[in-house]
């Protein structure tokens, strides 16, 4: 998987998909939602899903954390419960080291999106506590990144 730089028309496709029951709290409003801080993932030449970083990635009531990067990530409706999410992950998680090197990733996971939270704990993130807003419990986990793993 390779995550590229979001399109125009990757922005309308991705604010098009739409999660079934509960999981419509991740179905955006419109294109413009996705900023230039949003970012696509092609698997061979196919969008399939979506990634953020930082702010866009924090989850409202969330404070920045110094040599923490922020990580939120989206897969397509259609490709959800089909084994894909941890090559998905590790693929968003390569880029961002590359590209922002941090020391430690977090993300905010809802607490009864037990799949997205199998996937993240599969991934190496491990939970460290729990955020409330308007929008639900959050879980949030975090993990080093590979460049703190190998120091």
């Amino acid at each position: 998987m390779e995550v590229r730089a979001i399109t125009p028309a990757d922005a309308e496709t991705i604010a098009s998909w739409r999660y079934p029951g509960e999981y419509a709290t991740y179905d955006f409003s419109g294109p413009a939602e996705l900023s230039d801080d949003h970012w696509a993932v092609d698997d061979a030449r196919e969008l399939v899903g979506y990634c953020c970083f930082g702010p866009p990635a924090r989850v409202p009531g969330a404070e920045p954390r110094e040599g923490t990067l922020d990580v939120g990530y989206g897969l397509a409706p259609e490709l959800v419960g089909q084994g894909r999410g941890g090559p998905f992950v590790g693929a968003v998680l390569r880029f961002a080291t590359a590209r922002f090197d941090p020391e430690l990733f977090r993300v905010h996971v809802l607490e009864w999106n037990g799949r997205s939270l199998r996937v993240a704990e599969a991934a190496g993130f491990r939970r460290e506590s729990v955020l409330e807003n308007d929008q639900g419990r959050f879980r949030v986990l975090s993990r080093p990144s590979w460049r703190a793993q190998a120091e």
